[in-house]
């Protein structure tokens, strides 16, 4: 088997089924398998992909029976991934042509530039307006690189503050970063085996820079490759969001930050980071209600 692809669906049938049947059009040359984890959506959805997917042999469809968040979801299906590769892909994406054959095909070829010791590849991720979802190639957000984005440093400056987009790279441009997004990453299963699988703590959301930090940390490097694309239909920001996932957005910093920089850093910076994530979430609480 060369790939496992795992993708979690929450009460999203129509989104579920374009990423599937994107994954279908790529006419693809080697073994690979579909595996599909329902997080308990108890709305029907999971049943309807059954049906129409019935004759796909390499669609696995596990029915979890509670919702543990998106990590442990991810996690139950890494357990029965097989691949020689593993990529975790959202719900709401669709892959452009041939993505995940030039994908396999660059972290397969060790005369390329970024090659040697590829733990984790992203392809160019945009949104469906056209435009980059960010999110695809960025750095960590470390309290000084969090300071420079907040003032808008990266803004006048992005080759010497631009860390936390990695606005550095240009968009289409091959190059290493810190981190992916979850949405699209492609691993080579024997990193996962070493560094682990996705920290449950993160219910949602962070769960991507904290698996990419565990990568980088074990020597391994994270490539961007802009060549390919996948369109991510995240929600408009002018929406109303639900508060919970508010939380979970905010509380991931914090866990991300105290896993990762709390002993590294002073009791100052450690309140000055815990204050500013406080106030943030409050005003994006503010806000959302006025919407």
């Amino acid at each position: 088997m060369k790939l496992s692809i795992i993708i979690i669906n929450y009460k999203t049938y129509l989104l579920t089924k374009q990423t599937i049947q994107s994954i279908l059009n790529q006419n693809l040359t080697f073994n690979y398998e579909i595996i599909l984890v329902d997080n308990y959506s108890n709305d029907g959805s999971i049943e309807q992909i059954e049906n129409d997917f019935l004759n796909v042999n390499h669609l696995k469809i596990i029915r979890n029976p509670e919702n543990g968040g998106f990590s442990k979801g991810n996690n139950v299906g890494l357990k029965e991934a097989t691949g020689e590769f593993i990529l975790l892909l959202n719900s709401d994406t669709s892959l452009g042509k041939n993505t995940l054959l030039r994908c396999i095909k660059y972290i397969e070829n060790k005369n390329f530039k970024f090659n040697k010791k590829i733990g984790a590849l992203g392809c160019k991720v945009v949104l469906e307006d056209g435009t980059l979802d960010h999110a695809c190639k960025r750095g960590f957000p470390t309290p000084k690189a969090s300071f420079y984005y907040l003032v808008g440093l990266d803004k006048k400056n992005p080759k010497k503050y631009g860390q936390y987009k990695a606005t550095y790279l240009d968009e289409n441009e091959i190059g290493e970063v810190d981190c992916l997004t979850g949405a699209f990453m492609l691993m080579p299963k024997e990193v996962l085996d070493k560094v682990g699988f996705l920290d449950e703590q993160f219910f949602m959301y962070g769960e991507d820079i904290d698996l990419c930090f565990r990568i980088k940390e074990a020597g391994y490097r994270i490539v961007y490759y802009p060549k390919v694309e996948t369109v991510h239909f995240k929600g408009g920001s002018s929406k109303k969001q639900k508060n919970i996932m508010i939380y979970h957005f905010h509380n991931a910093m914090w866990l991300f930050y105290k896993k990762h920089y709390k002993n590294r850093e002073s009791f100052l910076i450690t309140q000055m980071v815990k204050l500013g994530i406080s106030l943030r979430y409050t005003l994006v609480l503010l806000k959302n209600l006025m919407r």
